[in-house]
C-alpha cells in the first residue's frame, strides 16, 4: 500500500510552485501533477495554466495537498486577512480517492490552519457539494447575492 501524505505548505507554496517538490521534499514534477489533478476533476480548473497556477499558488495564504505515493490526490487552498474574512478555494479530490475522507482532511487542515482559524466569517463556493461542506459549518446564504465580474 502507497504512504498517504499531508502537505501543509507554506504561504506561496514555494517548494510545489518553483521546484515541484511532493512528499518528504521529494520533486515530482508536483505543478504539473496538480494541473492535471486540477483538468481532470474540476471543470472549473481544466484551462488552468502552469503560469497561473504559479501565480495562483504565489498569492494563496494557505495550500494543502493530499498524496498517495508520488501521486497528488487532492489539494485545496485559502485566502483571508486573517481576522474578518477569509474564502476556500479550489478543493479537488481525485475521482478515484473520493469516499475515502480525504476531502475532510483537507477541508480540517485549511480551517485549523494558523491564518484561517480565527477568522470571523470564511466564504466558499460550490456547484453541488452543499451537503458535504455543511458538515464543517458551512450554510447556505440567501439574504446576499453573489455577484461576479470576469475580464
Amino acid at each position: 500500500m502507497k504512504e498517504i501524505s499531508l502537505i501543509n505548505h507554506c504561504k506561496g507554496a514555494m517548494g510545489l510552485r518553483v521546484l515541484g517538490l511532493g512528499p518528504n521534499l521529494q520533486p515530482t514534477n508536483g505543478l504539473n501533477k496538480l494541473q492535471r489533478l486540477l483538468k481532470k476533476n474540476a471543470f472549473w480548473a481544466k484551462s488552468r495554466t502552469i503560469n497561473d497556477l504559479k501565480k495562483c499558488l504565489a498569492n494563496s495564504d494557505v495550500v494543502v495537498s493530499l498524496w498517495v505515493g508520488h501521486e497528488i490526490v487532492g489539494f485545496g487552498r485559502a485566502l483571508t486577512d486573517g481576522i474578518y474574512r477569509g474564502v476556500l478555494w479550489d478543493i479537488v479530490i481525485d475521482q478515484n480517492h473520493q469516499g475515502k475522507g480525504f476531502g475532510s482532511l483537507i477541508v480540517q487542515n485549511l480551517l485549523s490552519s494558523k491564518k484561517i482559524k480565527n477568522t470571523k466569517k470564511l466564504y466558499l463556493m460550490t456547484t453541488n457539494k452543499k451537503l458535504f461542506y455543511s458538515q464543517f459549518n458551512f450554510k447556505e446564504v440567501t439574504t446576499q447575492d453573489l455577484l461576479i465580474r470576469e475580464i
